[in-house]
């Protein structure tokens, strides 16, 4: 075997697939609902420029985890309980754009700071504390699959509570706040609901790159769409699509779940950038042609 041989098969590899694919059952399961509560949260996520808002909670998820798998907790738990402090904080202190920054620019170190510290100090399995940044297939439980799926379904539920008002406040808050809709109660609330899709998604993709289960699919439907029924939709599909294909690459081979995810992501985002300039341009020449009086 040549060394490039060796190299794509230790990247993929579907040797006994078949008897491997039974371990991940409950991480493909865990996935599809990651993907759609990610594919809904991302929506709003575009629409109110909360990119950098997401990955600041990710970091203090990522220290509470750290936090209960040094303590011998439920790492689950742990993870929501960061995710929310880090949520509640912005949503209170960061109402404005230049607050908000400010106050994630605060957060985030602070938070992969104490994670590092706990993990430093965990004595146990590496590939637990490697499992929190970078994700992780195969450790899915049981028990874990239920406190996970139990988040997603809060998660969807309220989700399907403020989506109309907070829809309005997310396209024009000034017009939204005039005719009476509680702005800022909903930007609280979303970031409470964010906390939680973040703190669930950490589990599987990890928090370094959790953005791209809840920002990349948004944007790169936002490219091919604007249509208020087909965004969340497309974003949806492709965030299912690419942590189910990110689990089903990874399995049976040595390189983490975050790779695959992350290339499928990127791979659909730039797609969808490319048809998006193109029905621009053709929209254009189409306009430039003189038509007969």
């Amino acid at each position: 075997m040549t060394l490039a041989d060796g190299f794509w098969h230790q990247i993929f590899s579907f040797d006994d697939y078949g008897a491997l694919l039974a371990l991940v059952r409950n991480s493909l399961v865990v996935g599809a609902a990651l993907g759609l509560i990610g594919g809904l949260c991302g929506v709003f996520v575009i629409m109110r420029d909360l990119p950098f808002a997401v990955h600041g909670v990710s970091e203090l998820s990522f220290a509470g985890a750290s936090a209960a798998l040094l303590l011998g907790a439920n790492v689950v738990v742990g993870s929501i309980a960061g995710s929310l402090v880090a949520a509640g904080t912005i949503g209170v202190l960061g109402v404005r754009a230049r607050d908000r920054n400010s106050v994630i620019g605060i957060i985030m170190p602070f938070g992969l700071g104490l994670g590092v510290l706990f993990l430093a100090l965990y004595k146990g399995r590496a590939a637990n504390k490697f499992g929190l940044l970078t994700g992780q297939i195969v450790a899915v439980d049981t028990p874990q699959m239920s406190w996970l799926l139990g988040t997603c379904a809060v998660v969807l539920v309220a989700l399907a509570a403020i989506w109309r008002p907070l829809a309005f406040a997310s396209a024009d808050p000034d017009v939204a706040e005039a005719r009476g809709v509680p702005v800022r109660a909903l930007s609280i609330v979303f970031m409470i609901v964010l906390g939680l899709s973040v703190a669930a998604s950490v589990q599987i993709v990890g928090a370094l790159l959790v953005l791209t289960l809840v920002v990349t699919p948004a944007a790169a439907a936002a490219r091919v769409t604007a249509s208020p029924v087909l965004l969340p939709l497309l974003s949806v599909v492709f965030a299912v699509a690419s942590i189910e294909g990110g689990i089903l690459l990874a399995l049976g081979s040595s390189i983490p779940i975050s790779p695959y995810v992350t290339t499928i992501s990127f791979t659909i985002y730039l797609a969808c950038r490319l048809a998006g300039a193109y029905r621009t341009r053709r929209w254009g020449a189409r306009k430039a042609v003189p038509r007969p009086v």
